[in-house]
């Protein structure tokens, strides 16, 4: 009886921690669009900033004053010589995400970031010349597939947006790969991630975005109608996205890695249907089948790699690259470690 009643409650617990996790992501994806969308504030650099600070202050309070996490302690030394480097990296993968998210629609945007764990695959293959099965090979073919499809006819195609979703991915696995090497002897968790690079983010855009946009923010402020209430929407999009960051650390550690793989594709699609609701930019019937297939083809790739990574000891095996396409999941995790 008791056994059945901890099922339960393990299974409504998982449940709900992929529910608020989806919820945190749909709503700061939608948030971002609606601020580049309806409010015209056409500044990516200043909203990942006001997002670095937002975070910043939000990890300090969860780990310093709530104690949710213990802090991870880190030399100053290893402070500037792996985690500024990461930062950078890190900075760059948002900053490139919210630039596109100014220039093409969730949709499309979406479906481009599925394309992180084949730039994984060849960037470590590539570079770092490491051994992979080829049923890790196989399963790309229909993300490559669907997301080839999927540019081709996409109706509100934009070169700059598409470009700025792409280096995005190769950004997310740099950092994904080089959290390997650098962050070699630390076990940190999403919050204590946000704790120590989201300073270092702040510091890094800070100046590029004051220089290339400060101007450009000041007559907004100027000459926008309803400047309060959208400066709440700008600084809330901020708080949501620290949100965020806490909901991944609950549902990694309340969920197993197939079901974390499966939600967070079933997430994309989600994030594309809550969007198209609301912005309504045109989707063919075609745009939908290459989205559909290039999330079939990233669960067929979170399956081979579970499959791989339950051989028994001595079968060769791939090395580990993320089961997720979201930018701000923990860089080096216990469970990531153990079930990946």
């Amino acid at each position: 009886m008791e056994e059945a009643w901890l099922c339960q409650w393990s299974t409504i617990r998982s449940l709900v921690a992929i529910l608020q996790w989806w919820g945190f992501n749909v709503t700061v994806i939608i948030m971002n669009k609606w601020i580049f969308q309806k409010l015209d504030f056409k500044f990516p650099l200043t909203v990942s900033c006001i997002h670095f600070i937002c975070s910043a202050i939000g990890a300090y309070i969860a780990i310093k004053v709530l104690k949710v996490k213990p802090l991870i302690s880190v030399d100053p030394e290893d402070r500037w010589r792996r985690i500024f480097p990461m930062s950078f990296v890190f900075c760059i993968n948002i900053v490139l995400g919210n630039v596109s998210l100014r220039y093409i629609p969730v949709s499309f945007m979406q479906t481009i970031k599925s394309f992180t764990p084949a730039t994984t695959v060849v960037l470590q293959w590539l570079v770092w010349r490491k051994y992979f099965d080829w049923r890790i090979w196989a399963s790309l073919i229909p993300i490559v597939g669907g997301i080839l499809l999927t540019s081709v006819t996409e109706m509100s195609f934009n070169m700059l947006g598409f470009c700025a979703a792409l280096f995005g991915c190769l950004a997310t696995s740099t950092k994904t790969i080089l959290a390997e090497s650098l962050l070699h002897g630390y076990k940190f968790d999403s919050i204590n991630t946000v704790y120590y690079m989201a300073p270092f983010a702040t510091m890094i855009l800070a100046v590029p975005a004051m220089l290339l946009e400060g101007n450009g923010v000041l007559d907004w402020l100027h000459t926008h109608q309803f400047v309060c209430s959208s400066l709440i929407i700008i600084f809330s999009s901020g708080v949501m996205a620290f949100c965020l960051n806490f909901s991944i650390f609950y549902v990694i550690h309340s969920t197993t890695a197939v079901t974390f793989n499966v939600a967070g594709n079933l997430k994309v699609a989600v994030a594309v249907l809550v969007s198209w609701s609301i912005f309504r930019n045109p989707i063919s019937m075609l745009n939908a089948v290459g989205c559909a297939i290039t999330l079939l083809g990233c669960t067929f790739y979170g399956y081979v790699r579970h499959l791989l990574s339950q051989q028994p000891p001595g079968t060769p095996r791939t090395p580990r690259t993320p089961r997720s396409r979201m930018e701000l999941l923990p860089l080096v995790n216990d469970k990531l470690d153990d079930k990946v």
